[in-house]
Order: structure tokens, then C-alpha cells, then sequence
């Protein structure tokens, strides 16, 4: 399988292919290292996998863009023009945001239509909306900015920044935070639910994710033509352009651990490969408990991992219809009628409600290519909780689809039904099955304070020399920007490839 024997360079193993994986291979790549990026699935992408049926083109995970400099700079670094490769167009407006009721807010990145539609739903919050958007913005320089490429595996430098941390007022909730500055019930909504996007219940979630309407407004929502697959794919073209490979059907059973030091791994085919250094961008809990099984563990043990609280999961419906819905935007929250509640039986009660909030995507509102001629190509997502609340999905999966169906018939796409020609589901079971995401949680560890920056899984690994995470699960935490983020540590804690060549 791997074909090493002219390539002198030593060799970095990654463990899976989401972003954080392939952002960390083209890093590691420039940095003299030979890469090789290791995915069980048939196709690379983890949880940016693309579906592709009947002509229809399927997203499976992330569908926007908030930070594109991230990208354009791993271009860079490997000696390539982002924009000559990738196709990447800005979104207007970013969301729009039904409530149950049918009022629509209209959420954008300038200013003075973002204040007129806060005055449509409250006039007397305009002035917390430009307070909370000034906090918005000193979160975002100081967590993202400043911090969330930066190490905090040493709890010296987490005291250090902790003054920057408790100003920024990270105790509180982002629901908490938001309720400062709004007084209207459904603006609390607009400017709190953004945490939801990265696995985060926004009544318990670190007020640090305010940051994320500041960072929507700096850079905006952007889509890659092509859908993220495409951004996938060129990824994957950096890392070949380097020497490196990606090798697909290729499962890891084990991190290989010798005398406290990770020396490679074991495919689940039996297969040994020798590595200098190894990164997972596996589930870090997963990396943990499964891929470290056989080798002790002196902070990340089984029981130390099942303490820990997860994200909630997803239910996705992928479907393509024989015509095209034109008055349904690219991004559409069809919210229902509970806020609060829902999230506390989606988190904390683990308990699988009949109404939803949903998010539909609609990228053949703006990419014809991903849909046959006349045709359209959505996806729909509703949070639910992992695995922990014993929901059998194989027998619920079709009645809940069957729901969802009903309610967008109801709200933005009547006689939906009648049209449908391609579809797929993705459940909390295809989460921890198919992408090994412990309880099935689709965002990894859940980022509350004490599960955050150093109490989170470390990107140098306690538990062997030469191992380091990427991804979700490990600092900053998940979405597109904080894997990508996570790839960037890697430059302040991984030693250069001339150590080992010399060594």
C-alpha cells in the first residue's frame, strides 16, 4: 500500500481526513516532512464527505465558510494561488431565519441592514445590538485572534492568559451573555444560536463564541462552487503536489506505542506503518479509548473520557427534488416553537422531541452544478442528542425524516413530497459507526468552560511522545476555522522534520 522506498524524508502519519487532518498534512508537508494521510472511508473528507447520487451532488457536514484566509494561507504556504484553484463566492444574505410564527430575520454582514432588521422585531434593541456586536468583536480578538492557534498544553501559559479569559467574561453562557444586551425573545434567538453550528448549547456554551458574529461580519459566509467537496479535493491535490499521499479504505486499529513514544500504526488490515511522528484527526475521545486501548494512560483513561460531557449529534437528511424551490435562500433556519426547552432536551435531558429548529441548505440555489438540470439539491439537519439518550434509529430514522418532511410542507416547501427523486439519511448512529465519533456526538467534546482550551484534549498528547491531535475534539474546538486552527498549533509543538533526518 505505501510506497516509501525513494523518499528519504521522515515520514508523518495522519489519522483521518477531515480538514484538520489534510490542513495539518499540507503543513506538515511544507515543513520537510513525507505525509501520509490514512481515512477508512472510501473517499477523503471525514465529516466533509460527499454523497454523490442519481446526478444529485450531497454535502455531508459543513457547508459554509466563515474564515476563507485560513485556506487561502495553506495554499500559500505550498507555493499555490488559492483563488486559482478554488472558486469561493460570498453569501447575502448569510441566513435567513424563519421563526414559527413565519417572521422572517434577514441576517447579513453590513451593518445598516442588520439594524433594520433588528427594528423590524424591536426598535428599543438597537443599541444592545451595537453594544453586543462591540463585544462580539473584542472576543474575537483576543479568543481568536491571539489564542486559538496557540498551544495550551501547558497550564502556565493557560494562567497566563487567564485574565484576558475572565475579562472576556467566558463563565457566562453565549444565551446568558446575549440576554445583556437583547430584550425581544426572538433576538436572543438570532444572536445566540450560533453555537449550535459547532456542537455547542448556547445556554451552556463559554460566552467566547459570541466571537462567531464578529467573524461572520469581518469575513462573511462564503460557499466553495463545487460544494466543500471541492475545497476537499483541493486539499488532497497540495498534499500529492508535495510527495505526500492519501490512502482511502485504509481503517487505523492502533497508534503503535514504544517506550512512550508513538512510532507509527496498525491498519485494521493487520498492516504496520513506521512513523516519525503520528497525528490523529480521529474523534480525540476515540483516539483515546480506542486507538490507544492497549496503552496506559495517565489523563486520558476510559473513565476520564466518559466523564466528560459531548456535543450533541445530528439528524441529516440529504434529498434531491425534480424542480427547483426559488424561494427557498441557500442557508434557511425553519425554527420551531420552543428555544430554551429544546436545547435542554436536546443536551441535558437527552430526550428526542417531536418539534425541531432545522437547518436547510439549498446549495443549487447558487451552484446548479450540484443538481441535474432543473432540479435542486438540499440538505436538511435537525440537532438531537447522541447516543446517550438509547434512541433506536434504525426503527425512529424513517418517522423522524417522515416529520421533518411534514414540517417543511408546512413552512417553506409545500407539496415537497411529490417531488422528492433522491435522498439519504444520516443518523447518531452513522456518526459513531461510520465516522467513530464517541455517543455518536457529531461535534466531538461539547465546548463548555471547563471543557475548553487547556481542559480540553491537548494537541501534544500527554500520553506519548511524538502523537498529536487535530480536529473537533481538541483545541480550539470544531467547525471549519477551529480544525483548521488546530493544524496551525501543530507549527509550535511539532519538531521540525531536519531533527529527525539528523537524528
Amino acid at each position: 500500500m505505501l510506497d516509501s522506498t525513494s523518499d528519504p524524508r521522515p515520514h508523518a502519519v495522519v489519522v483521518g481526513s477531515g480538514f484538520g487532518g489534510l490542513a495539518a498534512a499540507v503543513r506538515l508537508g511544507v515543513r520537510g516532512y513525507r505525509v501520509t494521510v490514512l481515512e477508512k472511508l472510501d473517499k477523503p473528507g471525514g465529516r466533509a464527505y460527499t454523497y454523490q447520487q442519481d446526478g444529485f451532488t450531497f454535502d455531508a457536514g459543513p457547508t459554509i465558510i466563515t474564515a476563507p484566509y485560513l485556506l487561502e494561507e495553506l495554499w500559500s504556504l505550498a507555493g499555490k494561488s488559492f483563488s486559482d484553484h478554488i472558486d469561493l463566492r460570498a453569501s447575502d444574505p448569510f441566513y435567513d431565519i424563519r421563526f414559527d410564527d413565519g417572521r422572517v430575520f434577514r441576517y447579513c454582514g453590513d451593518q445598516e441592514r442588520m439594524r433594520a432588521e433588528v427594528a423590524k422585531f424591536n426598535l428599543s434593541d438597537l443599541d444592545g445590538f451595537e453594544r453586543f456586536m462591540k463585544v462580539s468583536a473584542d472576543i474575537y480578538k483576543t479568543a481568536f485572534e491571539e489564542l486559538a492557534d496557540q498551544p495550551f498544553h501547558s497550564l502556565g501559559f493557560t494562567l497566563k492568559s487567564a485574565p484576558d479569559l475572565i475579562r472576556l467574561g467566558g463563565h457566562r453562557s453565549v444565551y446568558h451573555t446575549v440576554c445583556k444586551y437583547f430584550t425581544d425573545p426572538s433576538l436572543r434567538i438570532v444572536f445566540s444560536f450560533h453555537p449550535l453550528l459547532i456542537g455547542g448549547n448556547p445556554l451552556t456554551t463559554t460566552a467566547y463564541y459570541c466571537l462567531i458574529a464578529n467573524l461572520e461580519r469581518k469575513y462573511g459566509v462564503h460557499y466553495a462552487v463545487g460544494g466543500t467537496g471541492a475545497l476537499v479535493r483541493g486539499l488532497v491535490d497540495l498534499i500529492e503536489d508535495q510527495g505526500g499521499q492519501v490512502i482511502c479504505d485504509a481503517g487505523v486499529d492502533q497508534i503503535r506505542i514504544e517506550n512512550g513514544t508513538a512510532i507509527g500504526v496498525t491498519l485494521e488490515s493487520g498492516e504496520h506503518i513506521d512513523a516519525s511522528i503520528v497525528i490523529s484527526n480521529a474523534d480525540s475521545a476515540s483516539t483515546y479509548t480506542r486507538l490507544l486501548r492497549n496503552h496506559p494512560r495517565k489523563r486520558w483513561s476510559d473513565a476520564a473520557v466518559a466523564r466528560r460531557s459531548f456535543s450533541m449529534s445530528l439528524f441529516v437528511w440529504y434529498f434531491g427534488t425534480n424542480r427547483q424551490f426559488d424561494d427557498v435562500q441557500h442557508h434557511t433556519m425553519v425554527l420551531g416553537p420552543r428555544y430554551e426547552e429544546l436545547l435542554k432536551d436536546i443536551f441535558s435531558r437527552k430526550h428526542l422531541s417531536e418539534d425541531f429548529s432545522l437547518y436547510l441548505h439549498r446549495p443549487s440555489a447558487n451552484d446548479p452544478s450540484l443538481a441535474p438540470e432543473g432540479c435542486d439539491a438540499f440538505y436538511v439537519l435537525s440537532p438531537v442528542p447522541n447516543l446517550q439518550s438509547g434512541v433506536n434509529w434504525e426503527e425512529k430514522a424513517e418517522p423522524y425524516r417522515a416529520a421533518i418532511q411534514k414540517r417543511l410542507e408546512e413552512t417553506v416547501m409545500p407539496e415537497l413530497g411529490a417531488s422528492i427523486i433522491s435522498q439519504h439519511m444520516l443518523t447518531p448512529q452513522d456518526f459513531q459507526d461510520r465516522l467513530s465519533s464517541v455517543n455518536g456526538a457529531a461535534f466531538s467534546i461539547e465546548p463548555k468552560l471547563f471543557q475548553s482550551a487547556w481542559f480540553r484534549p491537548h494537541n501534544i498528547s500527554e500520553e506519548a511522545k511524538n502523537l498529536f491531535l487535530v480536529g473537533a475534539g481538541t483545541h480550539p474546538g470544531a467547525g471549519v476555522p477551529g480544525v483548521i486552527s488546530s493544524a496551525r498549533v501543530l507549527d509550535q509543538v511539532v519538531p521540525d522534520a531536519v531533527s529527525f533526518a539528523t537524528a
